[in-house]
């Protein structure tokens, strides 16, 4: 298999794209707008700057032991650690401060919840076993055939891992605090999950952040993109940009090569990178559509101020009730009362986002998918303008120079599946082998990357499926699809 045709090029397909040719494949990219990174790419203004998409730079060895497979070299970017991790601010003024040093954590405990110093502790100790045993069973392997996630080493991990429990309802073992069982809960959002609803597995995503930290790519996350693509130029690869695929060509069962319009290019495997869903129709009959559930989606606030902030690069500000907000976003579908909501302020470690002595700021609000007129919703946006005032952000409104916001409906047009941001909605049917898989079809030769493909959304796991699809293209992955298919 020499030729590989990728259709998207979001971080899954660079990536995939980077391995694949550092093992002397033929790769080429279509591309449906002018640049490449799919959610991951900025908004420029006026000489400011800031990530669209991902902004929590999570496991950050994953991403550098993925990207030296790549050949990209550390060398070629720079990660800085945040410290503190983030704040937490709750309505009644309560606040918590997470730290990667646990001692720092520890202390910060004693001040505000120490009835649940235990409880962090044993915590810490019990995710760190489950992370262990988990990252591999789950994370590095893919179960396109059911049969190989369903035995019975895997059922034992699973009961170990507790994963028939929900996130929350596992909080609520370690902390007596409602406040912080939500602060160790509410990561699922970071992939457009319910706590009340993601299983317990995804709470090693709060464990992560004490034990490897949450990073700042320096420059922005989005900035990654032109490293890689930099890196696909120099090996010859072929990107078509502002290109429609229009279909994938399926023969005998095969897919045999890539659709635009009236041309046909030919190719020896077919790699979909996109939000999977959508991306189906380009299978025609081939694909039956099956009924997903989204992930929640965002209302995404982006400014440029004229002045700079004394404030944290990651804050959240959470709602007087939780439940009710989530209930609001992943139930009923309506908008939210009282939200929480993220903040996202690089310049509080990077001058080289806005001019001198300016700043740029992100809001991400989690919201509903699906069909509701956010072109109506403009009071919505005033009153979280007026919390950030309230918490944080003094004067806002007369320091903003531009402001840019970005809904669910957004989103739709742009591709994303009902407006969801993170791809379908990790709950229990959709996750490990409910998931679609890097071979997502009984199709020959397809094969799918993106975060509503196993193992999942954020950026370090959508790179961790595409070094899976990757290896299954080189025939390294131990299912070996087509051949145990084929009853070889």
């Amino acid at each position: 298999m020499k030729r590989i045709g990728i259709v998207g090029g979001g971080i899954g397909a660079l990536t995939a794209a980077l391995i694949l040719t550092k093992q002397g494949k033929s790769v080429e990219i279509f591309e449906k707008s002018h640049k490449l990174g799919g959610r991951l790419s900025f908004v420029e203004r006026d000489g400011y700057r800031i990530d669209e998409g991902p902004t929590i730079v999570l496991l950050p060895n994953m991403i550098r032991e993925i990207l030296e497979e790549a050949g990209i070299s550390s060398s070629q970017y720079e990660l800085i650690p945040c410290d503190p991790l983030y704040t937490l601010f709750y309505r009644d003024g309560t606040t918590y401060t997470k730290y990667r040093d646990i001692e720092k954590q520890l202390q910060e405990l004693e001040r505000v919840f120490p009835e649940d110093k235990d409880g962090f502790l044993r915590f810490l100790n019990d995710m760190r076993m489950r992370f262990i045993i988990g990252k591999p069973a789950f994370l590095e392997r893919s179960f396109v055939q059911k049969r190989s996630f369903f035995t019975y080493e895997n059922m034992k991990t699973l009961v170990k891992l507790k994963a028939y429990q929900n996130t929350k309802k596992m909080m609520e073992s370690y902390f007596q605090n409602e406040k912080l069982q939500e602060a160790y809960s509410l990561q699922t959002l970071y992939i457009g999950g319910n706590p009340a609803a993601t299983p317990a597995i995804y709470s090693l995503v709060s464990f992560s952040e004490h034990e490897y930290g949450i990073w700042y790519v320096k420059g922005g996350y989005a900035s990654l993109v032109q490293t890689l693509k930099e890196e696909l130029k120099k090996r010859d690869v072929n990107i078509h940009y502002g290109v429609e695929v229009t279909g994938i060509r399926v023969e005998q069962n095969t897919a045999t090569g890539i659709e635009v319009n009236a041309s046909y290019y030919p190719f020896d495997a077919v790699l979909v990178n996109g939000d999977y869903p959508t991306m189906l129709p380009l299978l025609g009959k081939e694909a039956q559509m099956k009924n997903y559930t989204p992930s929640s989606g965002c209302v995404l606030l982006y400014f440029g101020l004229n002045k700079k902030y004394d404030s944290q690069i990651h804050q959240f500000f959470l709602s007087d009730d939780m439940d009710l907000h989530m209930k609001q976003v992943f139930q009923t579908k309506e908008v939210p009362e009282d939200p929480s909501f993220y903040t996202f302020y690089p310049s509080a470690i990077d001058d080289s986002l806005a001019p001198a002595g300016k700043s740029v700021l992100y809001t991400l609000v989690p919201v509903p998918s699906g069909d509701i007129d956010w072109s109506k919703e403009e009071v919505f946006v005033e009153d979280i303008i007026t919390r950030m005032e309230e918490n944080g952000f003094p004067s806002l409104r007369k320091h903003i120079e531009w402001m840019h916001v970005k809904t669910p409906n957004d989103a739709e047009r742009e591709g994303l599946f009902a407006g969801g941001s993170f791809g379908i909605a990790p709950i229990l049917f959709q996750s490990g082998a409910f998931r679609p898989q890097v071979k997502p079809l009984d199709i020959a030769n397809l094969y799918a990357v993106g975060a509503s493909i196993h193992p999942g959304g954020g950026i370090p796991i959508v790179m961790q499926g595409a070094k899976l699809a990757a290896d299954a293209i080189l025939n390294k992955g131990v299912e070996q699809i087509d051949f145990i298919r084929k009853g070889v």
